[in-house]
């Protein structure tokens, strides 16, 4: 047998999931979020349930953003589910970017119908439809409208955490649902300086959180006019790339102008003593965040947690043999767990019954940061072995407790930069640069790897390539910061 047979015929590497990235990495993220215990589909076609492991997850994120938000001054509030139809219509390109989108309500009570079914009453249609919010612009609009009367009540800055729904026709878990959780902040001004001074502000809060927290590396810049938000004067976005080179949009911070105001009423008497329409921004992130991690950390054997927004920094597996000491090793995993939770480490210990490979591919699964293992040996000699996720079993090292518990706050740091650092290097080696329409055309069509082409604006006016655009689902994701404007991002996105 040549060597070259020896290597086709060779047993290949066994990964926790099936299939891998390089198989089929739409069906990898599935599998990732099942394997994981995230989330799964509910009975309401579209939606979501989010599993205690999942929904900790989006509890840090929501922690984490919640303090950089309230850092600003903004505060928090909450405003209805459902929206009075008129309120929706009030602004014409804000009801046409969403109408599409749009759960309506329409009656308030059931009756037996025939064959034994509930129905909406006949008799109990509603008045005027409700929607439920697929965004909140307007009826928060409205409240200011009640609470800004003079300059001296502005800035208003308000956030609201809660779930919104768009319809959708095809879904898939976190990444485009009906349903979703999120936050969406609302805030009035002045001028139009400020608006404009607010909206850049909020995308670097987000952009903070995704570089502290998350260990992402994105990219920042303004929307072209045809992505805006409907209603905006201009839309900033957030653009991570994931690791099949597509786009996704993880947060997003609009400049309204006085587009909102205007069609809620939101006016005020100015310093002049005249009456004018405040200037207002709106911008949110959601749990579409969750997707984006996942799919910029996971590997073969699934998850990836960076530490900073872990549910579970650091899993305990206590090693027992039967019912052979196994009460002490329980002790002494329970008191490195207290000794840990002292320096402000989140900990869980496993104690359920699977075999310890078990245990330890639940853990690689879930992609917590820390895997520590303690058994009679470590019990003696007052020792334990810890692993790093994102490094795996070459990372296998055993200490002292004492020097365990001294060094996990570095530890973790260094995890977070290190994920942070490959996130970086593999987003840029995936951008390329093509001055001309035919090296973008080049780039899509000869290129093994997917990524984005970094083109001039100007040939965004060009029609033959925005048909070609269009054929090929590529879209403009932003015009990043550093370029000052003169340069777009050209790419495949979820």
């Amino acid at each position: 047998m040549t060597q070259s047979q020896k290597v086709a015929t060779a047993t290949p590497q066994r990964t926790a999931i099936i299939p891998t990235r390089a198989d089929n990495f739409a069906e990898w993220y599935q599998s990732v979020v099942k394997a994981a215990d995230l989330a799964e589909n509910s009975p309401v076609r579209g939606s979501m349930v989010i599993k205690p492991y999942g929904y900790g997850l989006w509890e840090q994120i929501q922690r984490a953003l919640d303090d950089k938000i309230k850092d600003e001054g903004v505060q928090n509030a909450y405003f209805p589910l459902l929206i009075p139809l008129s309120f929706i219509s009030r602004e014409a390109e804000h009801v046409d970017g969403f109408a599409k989108e749009c759960a309506v309500v329409t009656h308030h009570r059931l009756e037996m119908g025939p064959e034994g079914k509930l129905i909406p009453s006949p008799s109990a249609e509603l008045e005027e439809p409700f929607v439920i919010r697929p965004t909140s612009e307007t009826i928060i609009g409205d409240s200011m409208s009640k609470w800004v009367q003079s300059y001296r009540d502005l800035p208003l800055l308000l956030n609201q955490w809660c779930n919104v729904m768009r319809w959708e026709m095809r879904t898939r878990l976190f990444l485009r649902t009906s349903e979703f959780l999120w936050q969406e902040g609302h805030n009035a001004f002045e001028t139009a300086e400020q608006a404009e001074a607010d909206a850049r502000k909020m995308l670097e809060v987000y952009r903070s959180l995704y570089v502290d927290f998350l260990a992402m590396s994105p990219f920042c810049g303004e929307k072209t006019a045809d992505e805006r938000f409907p209603g905006a004067v201009r839309t900033y976005s957030i653009e991570s790339m994931m690791q099949d080179g597509k786009a996704l949009q993880a947060a997003t911070s609009h400049n309204l102008g006085q587009n909102f105001s205007k069609s809620c009423g939101i006016k005020f008497q100015g310093r002049d003593g005249s009456e004018h329409f405040a200037h207002t921004t709106s911008w949110g992130l959601s749990t579409r965040s969750i997707g984006g991690l996942i799919m910029t950390h996971g590997d073969d054997d699934g998850l990836k947690m960076p530490p900073r927004i872990a549910p579970q920094q650091v899993i305990i597996l206590p090693i027992t043999k039967g019912d052979d000491g196994a009460a002490a090793v329980i002790e002494y995993a329970q008191n490195i767990a207290a000794q840990l939770k002292a320096v402000g480490v989140r900990v869980h210990i496993d104690l359920s019954d699977a075999r310890a490979p078990d245990k330890m591919w639940a853990a690689i699964k879930r992609g917590v940061p820390l895997r520590v293992e303690v058994g009679g040996r470590e019990v003696e000699e007052g020792k334990l072995t810890h692993t790093r996720r994102d490094l795996g079993r070459e990372s296998k090292t055993s200490c002292s407790v004492d020097e365990f518990i001294g060094s996990i706050k570095n530890i973790l740091d260094d995890m977070h930069h290190s994920m942070l650092k490959t996130s970086q290097s593999y987003s840029k080696s995936r951008v390329v640069d093509c001055q001309t329409a035919g090296a973008m055309k080049e780039y899509f069509e000869t290129s093994l790897e997917l990524g984005f082409a970094k083109i001039p604006v100007e040939l965004l006016t060009d029609e033959a390539l925005a048909v070609y655009r269009k054929d090929n689902a590529l879209t403009t994701r932003c015009m990043p910061f550093e370029d000052e404007g003169r340069m777009v991002l050209i790419g495949k996105s979820y």
